[in-house]
């Protein structure tokens, strides 16, 4: 069995999101590391399992099925399978978060911004 190597975060695809695709690493997890200025955030969306954020520096409001959420460094929010969410990075420092999916491939519907 070979020895594992280090992957950085800087050579994973993205921007404010670097994504692990679990599948392509030989990992049953999937996860984004994200890098969110203040007002920014993804659109709307859901999955058809549950995901959760690791909150580790600044905040963010949380839309989830419609119920807005204040989460600050430190924090952990699970969001139910198939509920509709997304996050707006608030505060004057950038979001700093990793949202885990409990898959080897990410699944995500888009419904609207």
């Amino acid at each position: 069995m070979p020895v594992p190597q280090p992957l950085p975060i800087d050579d994973l695809p993205g921007d404010l999101a670097r994504q692990f695709e679990g599948r392509d690493h030989g990992s049953t997890v999937s996860f984004y590391v994200g890098r969110f200025p203040p007002g920014t955030g993804p659109p709307l969306h859901r999955h058809p399992y549950e995901e959760t954020f690791i909150v580790q520096e600044g905040s963010a409001t949380f839309t989830i099925d419609g119920h807005a959420l204040e989460v600050g460094a430190g924090q952990i929010v699970v969001v139910p399978a198939a509920a509709a969410h997304r996050f707006v990075a608030t505060g004057v420092t950038d979001l700093r978060q990793v949202s885990v999916h409990p898959r080897d491939r990410m699944v995500q519907e888009d419904i609207g911004s």
